[in-house]
């Protein structure tokens, strides 16, 4: 379903946020509390429910020791601001209708969620869908593709990733890809949950300056169509 508001572009761009763990906190923070903050609405927030079998929690990093506040950092996060956040499956009429009724959202950004999306997700927004993905810059899709790319990664011997913004699409970490973000570098003896903690904020502030630029990108296209819009209509003479 392609989202009925499109061509309602006034107000605050409307965003979703699918994401947990340090990544989903930091990206819903920027997004709340950031310079960007001005300019946008966080409509819906989806997070893991680490105990549903939905989220494959032993093949990604929920299977490492981590802090339980981590667990619910995301749903404090969104509760403080009045949002409550979505831990069910989304690939459901319940959602589906709470998406595309309440939420209706102009873009998305997933930041760690462990659930799959569908073209009825990621082809409503008008502004696009798009993932956070931890790789290396070795060309596009990555071969750190995956739902763990930072085990992938140390047990590669890299000494660095980036974070790559990139379309959602119908593979997993093949959609376009939208902007590298600068290098996050190693620290010895990093684990897993050590690179999530290190590397978010990076991938938060990075995702927001990638989100302006699309922000003012769809902007300027709007205003040459309405200028264009306008000249196409013929002056009426008026007796």
């Amino acid at each position: 379903m392609v989202n009925p508001h499109h061509k309602n572009k006034t107000g605050p761009v409307r965003v979703a946020v699918f994401g947990s763990f340090h990544r989903g906190f930091h990206v819903l923070s920027e997004l709340l509390k950031g310079p960007l903050a001005a300019r946008v609405q966080v409509v819906g927030v989806a997070t893991d429910d680490i105990a549903a079998s939905y989220v494959s929690r032993e093949r990604r990093v929920w299977s490492y020791p981590h802090l339980p506040e981590e667990e619910t950092m995301v749903e404090r996060l969104a509760a403080a601001y009045g949002l409550d956040a979505y831990k069910g499956k989304v690939k459901t009429p319940e959602f589906y209708r709470l998406y595309e009724e309440d939420w209706r959202p102009d873009v998305c950004i997933s930041a760690t969620f462990g659930q799959r999306y569908d073209a009825r997700l990621f082809g409503y927004p008008r502004l696009g869908f798009y993932n956070l993905h931890p790789c290396i810059d070795d060309g596009w899709p990555s071969a750190f593709a995956g739902p763990n790319p930072f085990q992938a990664l140390l047990d590669d011997g890299a000494d660095h990733a980036v974070i790559a913004m990139h379309a959602v699409d119908d593979g997993f970490d093949t959609g376009t890809l939208l902007a590298l973000s600068e290098a996050v570098y190693f620290p010895p003896g990093c684990s897993v949950v050590d690179l999530h903690r290190i590397s978010s904020p990076v991938a938060a502030k990075f995702a927001a300056r990638e989100l302006e630029k699309l922000i003012d990108a769809a902007a300027c296209a709007d205003a040459v169509a309405d200028a264009v819009a306008g000249a196409a209509v013929p002056d009426v003479a008026v007796a």
